[in-house]
């Protein structure tokens, strides 16, 4: 319906136009940035290495402590496990002695070997005294 020759208002932007419009995304930055965060892993890790390897000295000091005490006291160790066979053979030479005190010709003590080595005596024969 056109009206006789009245052209209609328009509407037309304010001076100066209109602001522009926002449509970028504009998030912000969240966190720290990835060259950071790998060399942060690093310093961690160098650390931990720097752990694992100072345990690892201290255990084999520890180690070595050990090892040296237990050479140390091994004689004494050895000595008194000596004592306790020389123990347990007189107790047996006093048993063999009992024994065949009737029996002529019997040396107590002799060994039965014929040498003159020294030959340890099994446990078996240990376990009674």
């Amino acid at each position: 319906m056109a009206s006789g020759g009245v052209s209609p208002k328009q509407d037309m932007p304010p001076k100066g136009g209109y602001p522009m419009v926002e449509y970028q995304r504009n998030l912000p930055r969240r966190g720290v940035s990835g060259v950071t965060m790998i060399v942060g892993s690093a310093a961690v890790m160098a650390f931990g290495f720097f752990l694992v390897i100072r345990g690892n000295r201290h255990r084999r000091e520890l180690k070595q402590e050990r090892l040296e005490a237990r050479h140390f006291v091994r004689p004494l160790i050895q000595a008194e496990e000596d004592r306790r066979i020389l123990r347990c053979l007189k107790g047996l030479e006093y048993e063999e002695a009992k024994i065949m005190k009737d029996v002529p010709g019997w040396v107590v003590g002799e060994s039965v070997y014929h040498n003159d080595r020294w030959v340890t005596p099994n446990r078996d024969q240990l376990t009674n005294y």
